[in-house]
């Protein structure tokens, strides 16, 4: 029978690889948790509605990426491409917009697109989410932006990029978007993608991949020279704040994001080592979302960090080492039964603690021992029950000493405790 193997573009996460994970998601809660932000764990389908009037029915993720399909009552649901407009729904839902002040959730957990997987790109891919509702404050904005820098500043990531830009408000976005129609049928060569963006959606050219296209684009008007007085104060003030607390920024005044919904501060943050998709970090400004999908008028900002890609780049040294713990080498059934009790009081002491329950020979429970990564074995045997003994074993020297028994999880914890630097 032939092996099923993994769909095309999802990807098995297995140990200990997926120490690294969860070690990169403890970070991002601790991070957030310093903010003020508060997890939503939420549903991976959504009605597709909920994507197509948000992140922009002219988009590629809208267009050509979303997993979308009828289920058995004729709705149509979608796996979730993106975070921000779902949050945005379980806040209105729940009539979380209620009282003062901003409102700050994160959410972690897998998204969905159909495109073509590469480097660091899955059509199954993991983000972590950052978003804050209720206040159009310059502030929030910079804050957001020093969150995301603190949170891979602190997993180790050096060779970082921040591209920054204002899309401006509705009312420059207007202005702007005549001023690039009138360009775009100036010229020729556009790809087919972009014959029909700059008919329905002009700012979606900016996006365009194709070289051909971006090499046209250098001579388009720049959203910056229509921004209105109180947009420029916006962005002028995140630039300052954001120089005060030393983070360096690159201003790209093309920059305008694969989603409709942005508005003013827009920004992403490269990486080297990615190729020529090299984003592991964007987010930017929705003011309208909420009112868009039927809640008040209230502004927001958020970012999401490519968990996938964000992997590809971390350092080996930044990770922390998982905790290796005692595996407890156990000869003859006595010695078994008596195992049992020390590994389950071991654990409950808050030490990682494995055994082996076959009867396997001292060296084969030790080269067993060496795999799982144990820092110490204890050897207990006929002979070390007969004497209320059992022989400790230091993996790495390979030192040997007799404990009593009644003294081995006194000497484990502090041992372990040592270990830890506590």
């Amino acid at each position: 029978m032939a092996l099923i193997r993994a769909v095309r573009g999802m990807k098995d996460i297995l140990p200990p690889e997926s120490g690294r994970w969860q070690w990169v998601e403890q970070v991002a809660r601790e991070v957030f948790a310093l903010y003020g932000y508060r997890e939503m764990r939420l549903p991976l389908l959504e009605r597709t509605e909920l994507f197509a009037r948000s992140i922009g029915a002219d988009t590629d993720i809208v267009a050509k990426e979303m997993y979308t399909f009828t289920d058995r009552r004729g709705d149509s649901l979608t796996l979730r491409p993106e975070a921000t407009a779902q949050v945005v729904r379980a806040f209105l839902e729940n009539h979380l917009e209620k009282g003062a002040g901003v409102k700050k959730y994160f959410l972690i957990g897998p998204m969905f697109r159909y495109e073509r997987p590469q480097k660091g790109r899955y059509r199954q891919f993991h983000q972590i989410n950052c978003e804050a509702l209720g206040s159009d404050a310059p502030e929030l904005d910079a804050e957001v932006i020093l969150l995301l820098w603190d949170l891979l500043s602190r997993l180790g990531l050096k060779t970082l990029t921040l591209l920054i830009n204002s899309l401006g408000c509705p009312a420059c976005q207007v202005e702007f978007r005549d001023k690039l129609k009138a360009f775009l049928f100036s010229r020729e060569g556009w790809c087919p993608d972009c014959l029909r963006r700059r008919e329905v959606n002009p700012l979606r050219v900016l996006d365009c991949k194709s070289q051909r296209c971006r090499e046209l684009m250098q001579q388009a008007p720049l959203l910056r020279d229509c921004l209105c007085q109180a947009c420029r104060r916006h962005y002028a003030r995140t630039l300052e704040l954001l120089s005060r607390f030393g983070v360096e920024v690159v201003e790209q005044p093309r920059l305008v994001r694969g989603l409709d919904y942005y508005t003013r501060t827009a920004f992403e943050v490269t990486a080297t080592g990615l190729g020529a998709q090299d984003a592991v970090a964007g987010g930017g400004r929705y003011n309208g979302l909420v009112r868009d999908l039927g809640g008040p008028d209230m502004p927001g900002i958020g970012f999401a960090i490519g968990e996938d890609r964000l992997m590809e780049i971390l350092p080996a040294e930044a990770v922390r080492e998982e905790e290796r713990g005692i595996f407890l080498a156990a000869l003859g059934p006595a010695a078994r039964e008596k195992g049992l009790d020390l590994v389950q009081e071991w654990r409950r002491q808050g030490l990682v603690a494995q055994m082996d329950y076959e009867d396997r020979s001292l060296k084969a429970q030790m080269s067993l021992a060496d795999r799982l990564g144990a820092k110490w074995v204890v050897i207990l045997g006929d002979r070390e029950l007969a004497g209320g003994q059992a022989v400790l074993r230091d993996m790495d020297t390979g030192s040997q000493e007799s404990v009593p028994l009644g003294e081995l999880n006194i000497v484990l914890k502090h041992k372990s405790a040592i270990k830890e630097g506590n």
